[in-house]
């Protein structure tokens, strides 16, 4: 029933496969540079909601950084489908569309796990005690499930790779910045509070520190919210794929 889904999956996944060395090279430089920057400079000392600033970096850095793994997928499928015109092959198989979107979604949540293993790594290093849990890990998968999702969404309407750029401009770089990721939404202006309440990352950040702190913000009513944002841009994803096809 999932073989179209999974055949996607493989050939995506046998492709990182020959570039792993680059993606865990691109998933530790950037996470290492931050937690330089920010955990042992700005934040050498301060403390956050009573806890070490690191604790409180940590986390959002694992947001951040998996956020950018799995949307990352966008670019990947523009090259297949403005170049090597891989996706059309897609298009014309013999298996329902939504498979397309299960299959990059599923390559996408993998690409994910890569920066989170390492700043997991990081985090020992540091010696930040954070908890893995079953909670963390669901979490963790409605994450990398909404940032899949949108950049499928992202790779359907774009024309071109300058499209694309701006699209990270406008939409992935707000939010590594306002979403809580590296400064805690309380203190900053009710207008950029107003803005983050529109990004996703600011629900998946604030609910996947909780479970790794254990903290009582790690509530159902955050699940439910990711869940929904889930099914609603599969669906939303699902739709765009068969205009691409007309």
């Amino acid at each position: 029933m999932l073989h179209g889904a999974r055949g996607i999956y493989l050939r995506e996944t046998l492709i990182l496969r020959r570039k792993l060395v680059k993606t865990l090279l691109a998933s530790a430089v950037s996470p290492a540079l931050f937690l330089i920057a920010f955990g042992f400079g700005v934040g050498r000392g301060t403390s956050v909601g009573g806890q070490s600033y690191l604790s409180f970096l940590l986390p959002g850095l694992l947001t951040m950084a998996s956020m950018n793994q799995s949307y990352g997928i966008a670019t990947e499928i523009n090259i297949s489908r403005f170049y090597f015109k891989v996706f059309e092959e897609y298009l014309i198989a013999p298996f329902g569309r939504w498979q397309i979107v299960l299959g990059e979604m599923g390559y996408g949540i993998t690409r994910g796990l890569i920066p989170t293993a390492i700043i997991a790594i990081y985090s020992l290093f540091c010696g930040v005690s954070l908890h893995f849990g079953p909670a963390f890990f669901l979490a963790l998968l409605l994450h990398l499930a909404i940032f899949s999702l949108l950049g499928i969404l992202a790779a359907m309407i774009v024309r071109s790779h300058a499209d694309q750029a701006t699209v990270n401009a406008f939409l992935i770089t707000p939010m590594m910045f306002l979403s809580g990721t590296f400064f805690p939404l309380e203190n900053m202006p009710f207008a950029i509070k107003a803005v983050a309440s529109l990004f996703p990352l600011t629900y998946s950040t604030r609910l996947i520190r909780a479970t790794l702190l254990e903290t009582a913000d790690a509530g159902p009513l955050l699940y439910l919210l990711l869940v929904g944002m889930v099914i609603g841009l599969f669906w939303l994803c699902c739709r765009l794929v068969e205009r691409v096809e007309a």
